[in-house]
């Protein structure tokens, strides 16, 4: 009979479940440049708030000999915590074990903290680096994967869903971190893909490894499936931390508001001549926005993809905002098939999760040519006006430039029902360019001119006047005032205020039906 006390007996498992796969696979896991489960967990939550919940879990498995093989915890850590004094819940799948693969049982673990996480109200964070489903297990842990698939949809838009891809992440694990709001991944160290670099030398025989067929980089600024990409794990925890200073808990709730030093008041006169006059000439929208948020404040999503609009988070005065905005320092602004999805997407979490949404708007259209038309742009550019349609958060849109044709509709406009809309002095709204506008519309007179290119000239800055500057939208109401660029920052902050009550109610529905 063993001598071991209960408590020996508590204290010596603890200790099991904390060893992971041991000491050799922490030291290979180092190795690698990456840090453990726990190490994990340790840096990303406020020290010492971390609760665990089912470390003594181990696998029902019996065949091929995995009866004899049970490791406490069975390769996922699962819990809450606090961030910044805010709660979570979160699991860490640790490759140390079972190489972090899935089981029925390591499924049902995260399942129970994504339940946990619906019923509490606040969000859910995924450490992944897993080998993929148990192979030993079968069905088992297919099925363990679809469990979790389901609670990824239950749990949309109710509360934030962070995945962190940290190691590799293949075949059926990928849909998880797709079916999230935000993924995290580290350059070097993880990968994502439906089939691996074998699967398709034989199906296509192009040879290729993991890195270049689901590397950060490429989910980065090829798929756009990645949103954040970090150096190392502590550089991604970091910003994790960072991203959700910016999101409140769950739907019910509005954003954080934090103490701001920057003056509300501030007006910046670089503003006034940032723009250049030259509507041909580009400029980087970035400098705008710095300029008018909260100092240091602008936290960009998604910044390598689709780079002619910017989506990010920022705070105006200590309350945290959606930034879209056209960047005309890329194809000129224009919105593509991308930059559709892109702004889309972020505008429906901004919408769900009571982030007010502003947009700098400088468009001269969407982008022309047979692949754009024939890879569905009208389908893809509508996802784009349905979000701003769809959203009913406080609406502001700023027009520093141009606000062309269709897309200007599409950004935000006053007929999409934005709740506050203003133009700098040098802004033009119209159908399209003077010079294309005038080639249209007196192309018979310009045609039979001894000198067309000076009719031409003539005509465009006719329309220049008429048409193509933001007081013909001001006469109709369609722009709430034409202001000079440096009260942009104050002008927002007031709006923001007097439309923090905003309540927008929509028709009697089940859902819309989004041009998917």
């Amino acid at each position: 009979m063993s001598s071991e006390t209960k408590t020996e007996r508590l204290l010596r498992m603890r200790a099991e479940a904390q060893a992971g796969g041991g000491q050799k696979r922490i030291d290979i896991q180092h190795k690698k440049g990456k840090l453990t489960a726990r190490e994990r967990i340790d840096f990303l939550v406020d020290e010492g708030s971390f609760v665990e919940l089912d470390r003594y879990v181990t696998h029902r498995c019996t065949d091929f000999g995995m009866g004899e093989q049970k490791i406490l915890g069975d390769g996922v850590v699962t819990g809450h915590a606090l961030i910044d004094g805010r709660p979570v819940y979160l699991f860490s799948q640790d490759f140390t074990v079972f190489g972090g693969s899935l089981s029925e049982t390591h499924a049902e673990k995260i399942c129970k903290v994504m339940d946990l996480a619906i019923k509490a109200g606040v969000p859910v964070i995924g450490l992944k680096d897993s080998g993929g489903a148990r192979i030993q297990e079968g069905v088992s842990s297919m099925g363990g994967y679809a469990e979790i698939f389901w609670r990824n949809t239950q749990a949309s838009g109710v509360v934030p869903q962070i995945s962190a891809i940290m190691g590799p992440c293949a075949g059926g694990a990928v849909y998880s971190p797709a079916l999230t709001d935000f993924v995290f991944m580290v350059e070097g160290t993880s990968y994502m893909h439906i089939t691996g670099p074998d699967v398709v030398k034989t199906v296509t025989h192009e040879i290729v490894t993991s890195e270049e067929l689901g590397g950060a980089a490429v989910h980065a600024e090829k798929s756009g499936v990645s949103h954040f990409t970090s150096a190392d794990d502590k550089s991604c925890l970091n910003s994790i931390r960072r991203l959700l200073s910016y999101l409140p808990l769950n739907n019910a709730e509005g954003p954080p508001m934090v103490e701001c030093d920057d003056p509300a008041d501030r007006c910046d006169v670089e503003l006034d001549t940032l723009v250049p006059s030259d509507p041909q000439k580009p400029y980087d929208m970035h400098g705008v926005i710095e300029r008018v948020v909260d100092s240091g404040s602008f936290m960009e999503v998604q910044a390598d993809y689709a780079r002619n609009i910017l989506v990010g988070y920022a705070r105006l005065g200590g309350r945290a905002v959606g930034i879209v905005a056209n960047q005309p320092a890329v194809l000129a602004g224009c919105l593509d098939i991308e930059s559709s999805e892109k702004g889309a997407r972020f505008i429906r979490f901004c919408d769900a999760f009571n982030i007010p949404i502003v947009t700098f708007e400088d468009v001269p259209g969407f982008l022309p040519g047979t692949s754009q038309e024939y890879a569905g742009i009208i389908r893809h550019g509508a996802k784009l006006l349905y979000a701003y349609c769809e959203a009913t958060v406080p609406k502001l849109t700023v027009i520093t430039r141009k606000a062309y044709g269709g897309a200007y509709d599409v950004m935000g406009s006053k007929h999409v029902r934005a709740d506050m809309n203003v133009a700098w002095p040098g802004s033009m709204i119209a159908v399209m360019g003077a010079a294309g506008a005038a080639n249209i519309i007196h192309r018979r007179e310009i045609g039979a001119a001894d000198d067309p290119e000076s009719v031409l000239k003539k005509k465009a800055d006719e329309y220049e006047e008429t048409f193509n500057n933001p007081y013909r939208a001001a006469a109709r109401g369609f722009i709430d005032d034409v202001i000079e660029a440096r009260m942009t920052r104050p002008y927002l902050i007031r709006a923001l205020g007097v439309l923090a009550s905003k309540h927008e109610a929509g028709p009697t529905r089940k859902h819309g039906n989004i041009p998917l």
